[in-house]
């Protein structure tokens, strides 16, 4: 019986398939990217250190299943407490939490700092962990818009 496949067409078909595969196999073996924020409104140590934790076990979980996260905390209103320089109470748990995890964000709100600025006289000073975003809660919803996780500690 003929074989209807010639052999040097099916040697072309098969270096074709072992390229497309080749090429295919590292799209399909990329490493999933969790988004997650969390939100802080509250000047609690309490709440900032459950904050913290998830932080840390979300970071220790998905690096131990060989995946990554992508997170961000959000400060505003009382919780801006938490980032400020002079009233934080975590800060020795922010630069671990920083050190040990480079990729984490913690976001101030600049809509309430200018806001204490205005009603306390002075200037503040936001940890050096933070950076300021111009509205906390804007920076929620745009990480809500992007498809990110939110927590609430």
């Amino acid at each position: 019986m003929n074989n209807p496949i010639s052999r040097p067409t099916f040697a072309r078909f098969l270096t074709v398939a072992a390229t497309f595969f080749a090429v295919a196999a590292p799209a399909s073996a990329a490493i999933k990217v969790h988004h997650i924020s969390l939100h802080v409104d509250q000047n609690d140590p309490a709440v900032m250190h459950l904050a913290l934790n998830n932080i840390a076990n979300l970071s220790t979980y998905y690096s131990g299943i060989g995946e990554d996260a992508a997170i961000e905390l959000v400060a505003y209103g009382p919780g801006l407490n938490m980032l400020r320089a002079d009233t934080s109470p975590v800060k020795a748990r922010l630069t671990s939490i920083k050190q040990s995890i480079p990729g984490v964000v913690f976001s101030a709100c600049n809509n309430t700092k200018m806001a204490m600025e205005k009603a306390e006289g002075h200037p503040i000073t936001i940890v050096p962990e933070a950076h300021l975003v111009p509205a906390g809660v804007v920076r929620l919803v745009e990480l809500q818009e992007g498809h990110w996780s939110y927590i609430k500690p």
